[in-house]
């Protein structure tokens, strides 16, 4: 379950985004750009998404718009990705998570067959979980979601026929509800890395 090379029944269009426009007020601010083992949270997130099977990869920035894409671009620059990174500016994100998901659904080439989804202060995802995550998704699957000790993580792996329901969602809740009244249709990949839950919340967890 490698990223290897698609096979011939697999989507080939896909694209990833971040949504990175939280303002971290629990955290007391500029969260993502706080430091993180020798880099940015944004850093390690934007690692691990680079290498998910999307062409392109996009932030979604809102709070500290400026400064998070600024923090963006040096990291694409420096690892050779600045061709695949596109910065989007979620205008409302004030308006919660939702706001900032309808902007990134919005901001997709035509043609776009699905989405990795990945949060942008979870800098402890394996990188090779979005690869995984394509391989276990099944043809009449409409997403695949990794699981850990029972619980569902992230990133997330949803088709285009979600996004119309994507683009409905309001407030400060995610996908959440939606992948769960999939059923079936969701894939659920087991993994022993419990970075698929792990969160940066409040500066303690920075240790």
């Amino acid at each position: 379950m490698a990223t290897g090379a698609l096979s011939e029944s697999r989507p080939r269009r896909l694209e990833t985004l971040i949504l990175a426009a939280g303002s971290g007020s629990r955290f007391g601010g500029r969260k993502l750009l706080a430091p993180w083992r020798g880099g940015l949270v944004l850093e390690a997130t934007l690692a691990a998404a680079f290498q998910a099977p999307g062409r392109s990869v996009r932030v979604v920035t809102g709070a500290d718009g400026q400064a998070v894409g600024d923090a963006a671009r040096a990291y694409a620059d420096r690892t050779g990705q600045a061709g695949r990174l596109k910065i989007v500016h979620a205008a409302a994100h004030a308006d919660g998570l939702a706001a900032s998901l309808k902007v990134g659904i919005e901001s997709l080439p035509d043609g776009a067959e699905g989405i990795f989804l990945f949060l942008g202060d979870m800098p402890l995802v394996p990188p090779e979980t979005a690869g995984q995550l394509l391989a276990v998704l099944g043809p009449d699957q409409q997403a695949a979601a990794p699981l850990f000790e029972g619980q569902r993580g992230h990133p997330v792996l949803m088709m285009a026929s979600l996004f119309p329901a994507l683009a409905r969602l309001t407030g400060d809740r995610g996908a959440g509800a939606l992948l769960t009244s999939l059923g079936y249709a969701l894939a659920l990949m087991e993994t022993g890395d419990p970075g698929v839950l792990k969160d940066i919340d409040r500066r303690e967890d920075l240790e």
